[in-house]
């Protein structure tokens, strides 16, 4: 079974007079690479927020986010009076040496200087944290479902991919012996054109066309290829989601494939080749998010 990277999952819920949003989001990364976004009233708990991300969800780009919104008489932002006062009489004292009108836009204005509008936070109700901490691990395993249904879609994906990599190896054989004995009679014939009155040791011929013929030889890659497919397949099906490991498997497949084509000297086995690396790169593109 394989994952996907990808996902999303959401709660919403009022505790306290609060509505809360909780939303985290998951794309693809190479490493756990978490960013955290939540009221300064939370802070404190961000270490714990972000061990229980990485925990569960392994490895990803994850983006959380937690919206509060208070649905009390009250707010948590309170204007300072006496530091409002003391800018007013000032901004006056200045208008009035300017020939200027102190009116309710300069009122206005002042609201925006720094200190005038003050926030008090509250201390952290471990009560509600222990709801925000359940709805938390609730949209992980929101996540993890999303993960789920979209690896499924990627596996049949992958799956198919390396069938007709197998397949196209199986098609390699016929054109592979062609191949061999028409290199075999091209070698002869041209030798045969030299016109070297006989000068030439048939014995030596034979064991240099042996040779040759050993190095053009795909057996070993054919095998070893044949056998990352069926370990690909195997880890494919394997309990956890192993998406480094199967993008290790699928680099050396590159290679037998690579070793294959130099090794062709036949338009056919070339243009199998060529399919095989389409299908090789179709499934590296699906491992980028695979978990």
């Amino acid at each position: 079974m394989i994952k996907s990277m990808t996902g999303f999952g959401k709660a919403e819920f009022v505790i306290n007079n609060k509505k809360i949003i909780l939303e985290l989001k998951a794309l693809n990364s190479k490493q756990i690479d978490i960013n955290v976004r939540i009221p300064q009233g939370y802070r404190e708990k961000e270490i714990e927020i972000r061990k229980e991300l990485s925990d569960k969800i392994i490895r990803g780009k994850i983006d959380l986010a937690i919206y509060v919104e208070n649905l009390g008489e009250e707010s948590s932002s309170k204007i300072n009076e006496s530091i409002l006062q003391g800018y007013f009489e000032h901004m006056k004292n200045i208008n009035t040496k300017l020939g200027l009108v102190t009116d309710q836009s300069t009122l206005l204005a002042l609201l925006r200087l720094p200190d005038v509008i003050k926030t008090e936070y509250e201390t952290l109700d471990e009560e509600e944290w222990k709801v925000i901490e359940e709805h938390l691990i609730s949209a992980i395993q929101e996540i993890d479902s999303f993960r789920i249904q979209e690896g499924k879609a990627l596996e049949a994906d992958i799956t198919s991919n390396i069938r007709n990599i197998m397949i196209l190896l199986g098609q390699i054989t016929p054109s592979e012996m062609k191949r061999i004995e028409i290199v075999k009679n091209r070698l002869t014939e041209n030798l045969g054109k030299l016109e070297m009155n006989g000068l030439v040791d048939k014995n030596r011929f034979e064991q240099e066309l042996v040779y040759y013929l050993d190095k053009m030889d795909m057996n070993e890659e054919k095998v070893r290829l044949e056998n990352h497919c069926s370990y690909f397949l195997e880890t494919l099906k394997s309990k956890e989601s192993n998406g480094k490991k199967l993008t290790f498997i699928s680099q050396e497949m590159g290679r037998e494939i690579n070793t294959l084509g130099s090794k062709a000297y036949d338009s056919d086995i070339q243009r199998i080749v060529v399919q095989m690396k389409d299908h090789l790169e179709r499934i590296k593109e699906q491992l980028l998010n695979v978990l």
